[in-house]
């Protein structure tokens, strides 16, 4: 840090930004142009604050946001255009003493560098604007980017062959823009009054891309702030040298007429008279010659104007019944459009409306046989209408969900299909094969010889020696048989007597169940009559108790609604599933009495 007394605002403002946040930075470093725009600073004090700010990094601090991306700044265009301006007055009226080469030779130009970059960014997007008050901000925002340049290379002339050899100047002195070309010629104004000699210094190549923009915007456009902005640079810069005159002459031969023809009278003809005058000067000895090119350029351009009015007027009728064509076609679809729109709409409010008096007449029907059905029946009823409505729905789903398997297995059906023609042909073709193909004589099969048939005899014998045949006597037969029939005999009568004792102790179960049941649900002695005794003394009212429940119960299941009955899509129409009447089976006495 510097010994000498430093201004304690720039102090303050170091200190601040060192303990902020990097996005804070942009914001803190606005802060300069309060600074450096103090009326009470002289000369002296102005270039001391500078040195300052230079030394403790501010300026290096404004460089450095500027690299970045201004979009992610607090701000965005609006403070980095301030920190533009800001950058090129810290700069102007700085002499560094401390390693001076490193300020002027890299430090200044890649500051250049930056701002050409910021304009056209800016230029970028107020060409893409669509809203004025957008266009408006960025026009302001790039003028105040150019001043800064401007106001940078007034402060140190070396910079104005840096600026006019920066490709990033060319790109935006080649725009078709109206506003933002006028601005660049005005900066390329300010570099020739600055440094009149920046053109012999800078490469040809830079020379002749400068001119061939400005010729081309004056042929280009009928604008007249761009043309008398043109203008004036090209007499600027015939006047500083008579060698940039020739080269303007002998490079841009059709000039003097472009200019006599296309600009006389636009409000710039003293700038335009003194450019001609010393165009013609220049060339005054192939005046003739330049006539006679000037005479046959018209003739020739003539000739083409005639050839392409020409051409344009024949191709007139076909285009005109092409574009009435295609007017007819769009006006037609349009009305296509609004017709099945006005249908569909028509159709849609239809449907609501009958829907609406379905409803209505089914509520209406419903009502009035309310009326006349008996209140016992209701319930009935309902359970009827509920039932159909349940079959309704599944019966449309069975379609629904038969039409899309349908579908899916339509390609297959297709393919088997396929398969069998092609089998069936297959064997048609097969079959005319056999029967077009000549049946061979018949061969009677070879016998055998003897020495085989003999061989074969040896087999068989050596075969029966090896396995004799088991033999039984007749009565070992019979005993055999008499055995397996008591046997069996004792099998059936064993299991007989088993499945009577089985179904004795089901019935006795039964019965024990029923008599549970029935104490279980039988009144007190208090309360209890003779009919409550005669169930206890008949064995046949449990019977048709439990009966006469599950009869109730079947029915019961029979009227279920049809969302409880859809896991039973494919059961029988008369099962009942053993868990509805499970509980009403298990207690019922079957077996009869003891």
């Amino acid at each position: 840090f510097p010994m000498e007394a430093t201004d304690p605002q720039v102090l303050a403002l170091a200190a601040q930004i060192t303990e902020s946040r990097e996005q804070d930075i942009p914001l803190l470093l606005l802060k300069l142009k309060g600074i450096l725009s103090s009326p009470s600073l002289g000369c002296q004090e102005s270039n001391k604050i500078k040195q300052d700010i230079y030394d403790y990094g501010l300026t290096q601090y404004c460089l450095l946001v500027l690299k970045q991306d201004h979009s992610q700044l607090h701000g965005a265009w609006a403070t980095a255009a301030q920190l533009a301006e800001i950058l090129s007055h810290c700069c102007v009226g700085l002499e560094v003493k401390e390693d001076p080469e490193e300020f002027n030779k890299k430090f200044l130009p890649s500051a250049v560098d930056t701002l050409l970059v910021l304009g056209k960014r800016l230029q970028a997007r107020f060409i893409r604007a669509i809203k004025d008050k957008e266009k408006q901000d960025f026009l302001h925002w790039f003028q105040i980017v150019t001043d800064a340049i401007c106001w940078l290379f007034r402060g140190h002339i070396q910079l104005a062959a840096c600026v006019l050899q920066n490709d990033r100047f060319q790109q935006l002195l080649i725009t078709d823009d109206v506003e933002t070309a006028i601005i660049m010629m005005s900066v390329l104004h300010n570099i020739l009054r600055i440094n009149s000699s920046v053109l012999l210094q800078v490469e040809e190549e830079t020379l002749h891309s400068v001119l061939d923009e400005l010729v081309y915007k004056l042929s280009s456009t009928t604008n007249p702030a761009v043309g008398s902005a043109a203008t004036k640079l090209l007499l600027l810069v015939a006047k500083f040298c008579k060698q940039l005159v020739q080269l303007l002459t002998a490079r841009y031969k059709g000039l003097k007429g472009l200019l006599s023809k296309q600009w006389t009278g636009k409000g710039f003809d003293r700038e335009l008279n003194q450019l001609l005058d010393l165009l013609y000067l220049e060339q005054s000895d192939g005046k003739g010659e330049m006539q006679k090119q000037h005479q046959a350029a018209c003739i020739i351009q003539a000739a083409w104007r005639g050839f392409q009015t020409r051409k344009r007027l024949k191709k007139l009728p076909q285009a005109v019944i092409t574009l009435q064509r295609s007017f007819r076609a769009k006006r037609e679809q349009e009305l296509q459009h609004l017709t099945k729109q006005k249908e569909d709409e028509a159709l849609k409010l239809q449907m609501q409306l009958q829907r609406q008096r379905t409803m209505r007449l089914f509520h209406e029907r419903q009502l009035a046989l309310l009326e006349v059905v008996h209140a016992s029946r209701v319930n009935k009823y309902m359970e009827e209408m509920e039932e159909n409505s349940a079959l309704t729905i599944q019966r449309f789903w069975r379609g629904y969900r038969a039409r899309r398997i349908f579908h899916q297995q339509k390609q297959s059906l297709k393919e088997y299909k396929a398969a069998v023609i092609i089998q069936r042909a297959a064997c048609k073709f097969l079959e005319k094969r056999r029967r077009r193909r000549p049946l061979s004589p018949w061969k009677q099969p070879k016998g055998l010889t003897d020495e085989q048939r003999l061989a074969l005899q040896q087999k068989v014998d050596d075969y029966i020696k090896l396995h004799p045949a088991s033999q039984m006597s007749e009565e070992t037969s019979k005993e055999l048989h008499m055995q397996a029939q008591a046997k069996l005999a004792q099998f059936l009568w064993r299991s007989r007597l088993d499945q009577r004792a089985a179904q004795r102790r089901e019935a006795l179960l039964a019965q024990v169940n029923t008599d549970v049941e029935l104490l279980m649900n039988a009144p007190g002695l208090a309360e209890t009559t003779e009919k409550d005794l005669g169930a206890f003394m008949s064995r046949s009212i449990p019977v048709a108790t439990k009966a006469r429940q599950t009869h109730n119960t079947m029915l019961k299941y029979a009227r279920w609604p049809w969302w409880k009955k859809l896991g039973d899509e494919f059961m029988e129409d008369d099962v009942i599933p053993d868990d509805a009447i499970n509980t009403e089976l298990e207690t019922l006495f079957i077996g009869g009495r003891k």
